[in-house]
């Protein structure tokens, strides 16, 4: 069911989509109200693809970000994996996916700026054959030089990667971390890690520019859907963790 809210039907662009397949059916009986559903779903779908709503609800989760962050009493660095693209188990290589390259990225920045030691959490995704944390390792090993200390390859959710990396760290007495992620991802992240015990500090992810000053910022874009669909995600998995945890 948690799956089914997150990344199924109930998600964008598939709930508009659904709805209005819905209200083109609904309009064979009951016309009115077919088209208006159908419509309404479009017109949804419309706004939600634009890059002008898209940034403001990035804009808006992100707020909840803390300012001028003090990252002295940072005792670890801890990463967050964010999918991974399967490979077929052979001669095509699991591999990870662009969100999770830009936060081996951000970690790497840290890492070198901080120098403390680093975590890289993430499990197993569907169709995967190697734990993200395995690749995020490998990565910030081979390519950027970037020492991982440990490396937590079981949590296939934020919560677990709060809970799952606090098994790792805390009998270690580390329990003041700098959690990398993206800036849309940070708030729900830090609230999480706060949960599991920790005092979680965020490290300055670049954040969301608003786009609302030229013509294309009010035209429909994938990338701006897939924001759209990040924001929502976000604001919906705040206030269902704070209902379940």
């Amino acid at each position: 069911m948690e799956r089914l809210f997150s990344f199924g039907v109930l998600t964008l662009p598939t709930i508009f989509i659904v709805l209005n397949l819905a209200g083109a059916l609904m309009a064979l009986r009951w016309r009115r109200v077919g088209v208006t559903l159908a419509f309404v779903s479009s017109l949804c779908l419309y706004a939600a693809a634009t890059p002008a709503l898209s940034s403001c609800l990035l804009r808006q989760v992100e707020a909840a970000l803390p300012q001028n962050v003090d990252l002295a009493a940072g005792q670890a660095i801890v990463v967050l994996g964010a999918g991974v693209r399967p490979g077929n188990g052979a001669d095509i290589p699991d591999r990870l996916n662009s969100l999770s390259v830009e936060r081996v990225i951000l970690g790497a920045e840290a890492g070198r700026a901080l120098r403390l030691p680093l975590v890289v959490s993430g499990g197993l995704d569907p169709g995967a054959h190697i734990a993200e944390g395995a690749l995020m390792k490998a990565t910030l090993t081979k390519d950027f030089a970037v020492a991982v200390a440990w490396s937590e390859d079981q949590s296939r959710t934020t919560w677990e990667n709060a809970v799952d990396t606090a098994r790792l760290l805390q009998p270690e007495k580390l329990t003041t971390i700098v959690l990398v992620s993206h800036a849309w991802h940070l708030p729900r992240a830090l609230w999480a890690f706060e949960r599991a015990g920790f005092k979680a500090l965020p490290w300055p992810a670049p954040r969301t520019t608003l786009r609302l000053s030229r013509i294309r910022d009010f035209l429909p874009a994938l990338d701006a859907l897939k924001d759209t669909f990040y924001a929502l995600h976000e604001m919906i998995g705040a206030v269902y963790y704070r209902l379940r945890y």
